[in-house]
Formats: C-alpha cells, sequence, structure tokens
C-alpha cells in the first residue's frame, strides 16, 4: 500500500515522508520488520518500541510511526509523529487489511466473567444456521474450523486485524471476540466495527493494572460509548446485563439499541419467566419480543443462566431464528475449562475451572455445592505478579462454601508462590470454619493428587484457577501443566492403588 493511503485518516504531528513509497508490511516488533515495512514504535508492560528503531532500520524498515522522533536524522526513511502510536497503529492496521471488519458481522463481549461461554454459545447458535463462524478470545482463536493458539485474550490490533482479513478472506460470515479491559485501555479494538456489543458483569479483578475499580469500569465502558459508537454499522446492539449495576450505568450512555438482558427483572428485553437448575442443567422459558424461548442447557448454576440469556438476546438481535437459538444452546454440553468434567470411576465429581477471581469463584462454588451429596473439595491458588488484594477475599470464600480447602500456587511467575498462600491464607483465617480440614499444599500437581486421594463417592472436587491452561508460569518460565491431564493421572494411581489392595 502507498504511505499516503495507509496513513489516511492519522492526525500526525508532523510527517518527514515520501508519501508514495510502497509499504510492504507492518510490524511493532523490530525483529519481525522486513525490507519495505513501517515499524510503529509502540510502549509495552516491559519496554519502548523507540528503543528499537535502529534495529527496524536495520532490519528493512521504510518508514516509521512514532511519538518521539529519533534525534539523529535518518536519511531515506519516512517519519510520522502521532500523539499515540498505538491508537494510529489500530487505525493504519485497518487500513492496510482493508477494513475487514466491514464485511463480517461483528459481536463484542465484555466483563470479568462470563465471557469465554457466551463466545461459545454464539458460535454454536449461529453454527445451527449453517453460518461459518470465527472466534477470538481466551482458550483459542477460530477460522473456518481451523483452531490457532490464543496468545492473548484480545490480540494487539495488527494481529487483530490480520485474523479478520484472514477470516473474511476464508468466507467467514460472522465472528465473535472476547474484548479485555486491557484491549479497551490499549486501543486495539479502534477501527473495528462491532455490531454488537455485550456486557457480562463486572466484580473484582485487575486491579493491578487499573488501580481502581472506577479505571476498570470506565475502560469496559468504552466498548460501548466510543468503540461501538465510531461503528460504521447500519443498525448496532448494546447487549447488557441489567442484573449488574454496572450494566445499568454502562446503558445509560451505550450507542446503538439497547437490549437488555435479566433473570431476575422483568424490565428487561429478554427476561427469565420460569427456571429450574438441576444436576443435569438448566431448563428455562425466557420472554423475549421475538416470542418465547424454551431453552435447555448441560451448563450448571445460576451464573450459566446469565450467560445463555446474553448469547440469547444477542443472537435474536442480529435476527438468528428461535429454533437455532434453542438447538444451539441445547447441544453445547461443555466449554474447555469451565466446569470441565474429568470423568472417572471412583464415583467422585470431578471438575475443573477457570474461576480466577472473587466473584467467578463464589458462582462456581454456589453452583455445584447444591448437587453435592458428599463434601465439596476444592483446589484453587491465586497468580502472581496480578491483583494482590483479591487474594485473601478469595481465600475466604473458599473456606466459607468449601467443605475441605486445599490452597496450593496457580502460576506464581516472578513472584514467591510461599507469600502468595500467606495472602490468601489471611481470608481463609478470618473466615474460621476451624472445625473443616484445610491443606496448605503449595505444589499444585501435589495438590491435586490430595483432593483426588481424599475424594469419597458422592463428592465434588474442584480445581480452580487455570482452567483450560496447558502451562504453569514458573519465574519467566512457562512450563507444561494441565489440571485436567493432572487429575486424570491422579485417578489413575488411585484406581491402581485399590486394585493392588
Amino acid at each position: 500500500m502507498i504511505l499516503k493511503d495507509l496513513i489516511r485518516g492519522i492526525e500526525a504531528k508532523q510527517t518527514q515522508a515520501t508519501n508514495d513509497i510502497e509499504i510492504l508490511g507492518i510490524s511493532y516488533n523490530s525483529k519481525e520488520v522486513r525490507d519495505g515495512f513501517l515499524f510503529a514504535a509502540i510502549e509495552g508492560e516491559k519496554t519502548d518500541g523507540h528503543r528499537y528503531i535502529k534495529s527496524a532500520i536495520e532490519n528493512g524498515a521504510r518508514a516509521l510511526l512514532v511519538e518521539r522522533v529519533p534525534g539523529k536524522r535518518l536519511e531515506d526513511i519516512s517519519i510520522i509523529q502521532v500523539e499515540d502510536t498505538r491508537s494510529s497503529l489500530a487505525h493504519v492496521s485497518a487500513n492496510f487489511f482493508g477494513h475487514p471488519t466491514k464485511e463480517l458481522t461483528l459481536v463484542g463481549v465484555t466483563g470479568t466473567n462470563g465471557k469465554t461461554t457466551i463466545t461459545y454459545l454464539l458460535e454454536s447458535i449461529w453454527q445451527e444456521e449453517k453460518k461459518n463462524v470465527g472466534m477470538i478470545g481466551t482458550v483459542e482463536y477460530r477460522i473456518s474450523g481451523k483452531k490457532l493458539p490464543s496468545s492473548m485474550t484480545t490480540p494487539e490490533s495488527l494481529d487483530l486485524m490480520k485474523l479478520f482479513f484472514d477470516m473474511r478472506n476464508s468466507g467467514t460470515e460472522y465472528v465473535v471476540m472476547e474484548v479485555s479491559s486491557h484491549a479497551l485501555d490499549r486501543k486495539r479494538v479502534l477501527g473495528c466495527h462491532f455490531d454488537a456489543a455485550v456486557f457480562t458483569n463486572l466484580t473484582q479483578d485487575h486491579l493491578d493494572y487499573h488501580v481502581t475499580i472506577e479505571n476498570y469500569f470506565n475502560a469496559k465502558k468504552k466498548l460501548f460509548t466510543e468503540i461501538l459508537k465510531a461503528s460504521e454499522k447500519k443498525k448496532k446492539f448494546s447487549v447488557i446485563n441489567f442484573d449488574d449495576p454496572y450494566g445499568r450505568e454502562i446503558a445509560k450512555d451505550a450507542a446503538g439499541e439497547i437490549v437488555s438482558y435479566s433473570s431476575t427483572s422483568r424490565e428487561a428485553t429478554v427476561y427469565v419467566e420460569k427456571s429450574q437448575i438441576t444436576p443435569q442443567g438448566i431448563w428455562a422459558i425466557l420472554k423475549t419480543p421475538w416470542g418465547k424461548i424454551e431453552l435447555n442447557s448441560k451448563f450448571y448454576g445460576k451464573h450459566n443462566l446469565s450467560n445463555i440469556l446474553a448469547a440469547t438476546a444477542t443472537a435474536l438481535s442480529l435476527g438468528v431464528s428461535k429454533s437455532a437459538v434453542e438447538t444451539g444452546i441445547s447441544k453445547l454440553t461443555s466449554v474447555p475449562g469451565r466446569l470441565d468434567r474429568v470423568e472417572n470411576p471412583l464415583g467422585i465429581t470431578v471438575l475443573v475451572d477457570y474461576a480466577h477471581t472473587p466473584d467467578a469463584l463464589y458462582n462456581v462454588l454456589n453452583a455445584v455445592k447444591p448437587f453435592t451429596s458428599g463434601n465439596l473439595i476444592l483446589v484453587f491458588g491465586c497468580g502472581g505478579d496480578r491483583d494482590p488484594v483479591k487474594r485473601p477475599i478469595m481465600g475466604k470464600i473458599g473456606r466459607e462454601i468449601s467443605d475441605v480447602l486445599i490452597v496450593t500456587s496457580d502460576n506464581p511467575r516472578t513472584e514467591s508462590p510461599e507469600r502468595i498462600i500467606d495472602q490468601v491464607e489471611k481470608g481463609v483465617s478470618e473466615a474460621g470454619c476451624d472445625e473443616k480440614p484445610y491443606f496448605r499444599i503449595s505444589d499444585r500437581r501435589d495438590a491435586i493428587r490430595r483432593a483426588i486421594e481424599i475424594g469419597m463417592e458422592g463428592d465434588t472436587v474442584i480445581i480452580a484457577g487455570k482452567g483450560h491452561e496447558n502451562y504453569q508460569i514458573i519465574g519467566t518460565k512457562k512450563l507444561p501443566f494441565d489440571d485436567k491431564e493432572e487429575a486424570k493421572i491422579a485417578i489413575e494411581e488411585r484406581e491402581r492403588s485399590r486394585k493392588n489392595a
């Protein structure tokens, strides 16, 4: 693309550019720059792209997108200086790939919990209408049935536009994506033309990054008040959870048509008329402007009823048939790492879940406890280099609701695992419940093994925090570790011991 076309729409503070040079590619990583590329110097958590301008030029960069012009004069290099390279990179990327989201039906889902489940529900619903569906989220990315590993919940703007470009070219019609608060704060979804934005809920998380709950909320709100507002789609929808006070606040300023959903309030656009939550799943009758919907789902718990409401309201708003909604929801039996069952011959219900926030842990435990005839055994830890404030809160929740608590490591990263557990234990102590068994086992593999060893017929074991993840981050190393596989190994070991006894 010719440089002047590539930077169209960007407000430059100054340019030292040859506008008619051809740009063959874009990168924000100097190591990936090739001959004829534009290099965007963006600031990350650990480093600043401006430090790598020399390396980018050595690798063939012909143009630079910068906030600070290099002190040394650069011959034959076009320089575009902007106020914010992150937002400019998003717009440049959209220009380079031909604004692919204008040709896709695009839904963004944001909130603290429920995002992944809702994306899988929408995928299942759309597939019932024989749509070619793309998905971007925490677990994986999917393009026309092809699975790609997820590097982050919402990719950097350049990588995101490349995904949309590939989706469009492969015949994808509908795309659903998780939109994280980090992505909104870092302007990764600027230039995306959404048809609908979905708000699930907002509870404490990511305060290591956002510092305050107000900052966290304002980041989420941008999807509805800025990004959706800027979308060029003719018809746009803000699908909002009215059971959450933050949702009602967002609805006051949200762009497009407001489609609210609620499990308790009949004020909402889509609400629950009748429901039953049993060990076999969720049955519900929903009242909607498109007629009544009868749903049967294999999912557990009230929190998943809310996720089903969100998916239903979104799909119906975008013109999906009621039958596709009903069938799509009934056909989806599980989501990776979300109350994911580990089959076993021991008579124990073993579930792996991604719950890593206070609200998610509370919901998961309360979803399962009513249907557990024996003890509810919980294994969980808290990640390192992340919000430390939630650690004692989660410790207290785990102690109060579970019958047996095992606190362990999650992804300790560069923090001391023992120090993290010390902070969790402050909440454990505050809860009291001294009559209930408690174990502190910092090795996660040993903690899972202990839970399986002590489980009896009728018990439920929940292994929480990592869900679908197949790694554990210790220090700066990402080591293979899968909660579900570790549980299977522990079950096999117990079975062998039983047979040899």
